[in-house]
């Protein structure tokens, strides 16, 4: 650990070593913690239990703030809010997304609910899989997690098969699914950054297919994310440069990501999915508050696209908690 001066920064995650995407949370917090270190900070990897007791002690540690990487306790991304509520009471700062924020887009259908009330566009979508084109293609996916756990390219399906998919991954997941219409067309990340001027728009991502077969549901699925060694993953590069080339698609991504921030209260950084449908209008797919932060990552690829080095991003991060211990000091 190099010498310190500014303060200690615990980093903390709950996940647990028995999934790549819990694997990854393992290596962010790593990641995040020598960045830390790299500033000047006395950071240092906290593994959190169910109970969260690790959390307890740390007030009498006095911490400037709390990197929070949680996205699921024990692998149940149905919890991860417990952390930041929790943070509130012991009246710790921590990075990233508000408790109430949290909430509101736990749910992928309460979140989409939110979106479709505010009048921002989301595919359509059931619960039961009822009510759905049946001539369409849908796509089923877990209600609560947000790193794509069992999402294939079987994942798509005719509407009409909707209902018995849906009924089908529930069981074999043990948790809950939903059919949403799928939008065939090209996809995006927009990455936002809170700053002392307010959120950035860092350098939006195109997610490419490539290799897929023509009637290949191109997704993004599991492997995609987190299986470095399959042929998903390798054929889903991501590309940038949409700012250059389709100013107008920019532009339109830009203020619905931003409408999205405001609109569940979003604070420290986050990432909104898009996908195009063929007559070129941009759906919201997700709004996902604490976006994979290891230096190979779409986020920190798109820091890197901005000019911010990874430790530099973690600096930004941090210094949002960090502004406000300053202004109430």
């Amino acid at each position: 650990m190099a010498p310190t001066t500014r303060g200690l920064i615990p980093v903390v995650h709950a996940a647990t070593r028995t999934r790549p995407d819990e694997i990854d949370t393992i290596l962010a917090a790593e990641a995040v913690a020598r960045a830390l270190n790299a500033l000047g900070y006395g950071a240092e990897v906290v593994g959190l239990e169910g109970d969260l007791k690790g959390l307890d002690a740390l007030p009498a540690r006095s911490p400037l703030a709390v990197f929070n990487l949680v996205d699921a306790i024990g692998g149940d991304a149905r919890l991860a809010p417990m952390v930041p509520a929790r943070l509130d009471v012991l009246g710790l700062r921590y990075t990233g997304a508000s408790t109430s924020a949290w909430l509101d887009t736990l749910s992928k259908i309460g979140t989409k609910l939110k979106l479709a009330h505010a009048g921002l566009p989301t595919p359509d979508w059931s619960d039961d899989g009822t009510g759905l084109d049946p001539d369409a293609r849908v796509i089923v996916k877990p209600v609560w997690e947000h790193g794509s756990l069992g999402m294939d390219s079987a994942s798509v399906v005719p509407g009409a098969a909707a209902a018995q998919a849906i009924l089908e991954r529930t069981r074999r997941w043990n948790a809950e699914h939903f059919a949403e219409t799928f939008i065939e067309g090209r996809e995006f990340n927009v990455s936002l950054l809170e700053t002392h001027d307010g959120v950035r728009v860092l350098p939006i991502a195109e997610i490419l297919f490539e290799g897929f077969g023509a009637s290949d549901a191109k997704i993004v699925g599991y492997d995609a994310k987190w299986e470095p060694e399959t042929a998903a993953y390798a054929g889903t590069p991501r590309r940038f440069g949409v700012e250059d080339h389709e100013p107008w698609l920019a532009g339109a991504l830009t203020r619905y990501a931003l409408a999205c921030w405001s609109l569940f209260r979003v604070s420290g950084y986050a990432r909104i999915d898009f996908r195009l449908a063929r007559d070129g209008r941009p759906y919201i797919l997700e709004v996902n508050m604490n976006p994979c932060l290891t230096p190979d990552a779409g986020f920190a690829a798109a820091a890197r696209e901005a000019g911010l080095a990874y430790d530099e991003l973690i600096a930004a991060i941090v210094a949002a908690p960090l502004a406000n211990l300053k202004a109430t000091a």
